[in-house]
């Protein structure tokens, strides 16, 4: 944890690396971007693990996938779930860490053919001897609301199943959920908080970044007390992926 109590995290759908209308590929301002923020860990959405035609077409695409060019030496663990599969490559979620994984598992919950998605499970050890490990999970759902709908249970089922009640958790992601059904249903069903909506009394609005209006991601928490949290969608966030990047500093209870 940040200063033995507190912990701060980011999640970001980075557009595969690509400003808002592919107009330009922009992954290391991304990447200095999420550096400033001071997160220890960062969950990430459509993170590109290969793409041949990107590659050998463009001139500044990095020699490494995606992930690890952007965990650099800040975030020495990282952990890849491959969810789209096309013949030029792949693309899925990530989470990168400064403490190291005891496990992570990528499960696919897609709900159709034309959308493949996955949740991203990873566990880090306790703080201490006696301390219950901290449960990660990335996600990014479907775009529309039939959907998602079983992809709320398979998400509700994994944390029922393989998670403790007394566990500290977060779950964190791009769920593109314009309507807001994904926390009364979430909150209801895990006893999760939303991070930005426990502090500000509403979601956080990150889409589309150069004009926010839509609240498609959020940072749901249990065992943590969300403390402060905020949008990221000013410059120099508006000038990079489509989406706004969300930011939660959380406190042990």
């Amino acid at each position: 944890m940040n200063n033995g109590t507190h912990l701060k995290v980011l999640t970001y759908n980075i557009h595969k690396g690509f400003s808002s209308l592919n107009r330009r590929f922009v992954l290391e301002a991304i990447r200095e971007a999420i550096q400033t923020t001071g997160s220890e860990m960062v969950f990430l959405q459509e993170v590109v693990g290969e793409h041949r035609v990107h590659s050998e077409r463009l001139d500044n695409w990095p020699l490494v996938p995606q992930l690890e060019y952007l965990a650099d030496t800040i975030w020495p663990h990282f952990a890849y779930g491959k969810n789209a599969v096309y013949s030029a490559g792949h693309h899925g979620n990530a989470i990168l860490s400064r403490r190291p994984f005891s496990s992570f598992e990528n499960i696919d919950i897609s709900s159709n053919r034309r959308e493949k998605r996955g949740l991203l499970h990873a566990t880090i050890e306790g703080s201490s001897p006696d301390a219950p490990e901290l449960h990660l999970i990335c996600v990014h759902l479907n775009l529309f609301k039939r959907g998602r709908a079983p992809q709320y249970q398979r998400i509700i089922d994994r944390i029922h199943d393989h998670i403790p009640d007394d566990a500290p958790l977060i779950i964190a992601g791009d769920f593109n959920d314009w309507r807001q059904d994904a926390s009364s249903i979430l909150c209801n069903a895990l006893g999760v908080v939303e991070a930005h909506q426990s502090v500000h009394g509403y979601h956080a609005r990150s889409f589309p970044s150069h004009f926010p209006i839509l609240p498609l991601d959020r940072i749901y928490v249990r065992g943590l007390k969300p403390v402060e949290a905020s949008c990221l969608a000013r410059s120099p966030w508006s000038k990079l992926s489509d989406h706004g990047a969300l930011t939660a500093t959380l406190a042990m209870h």
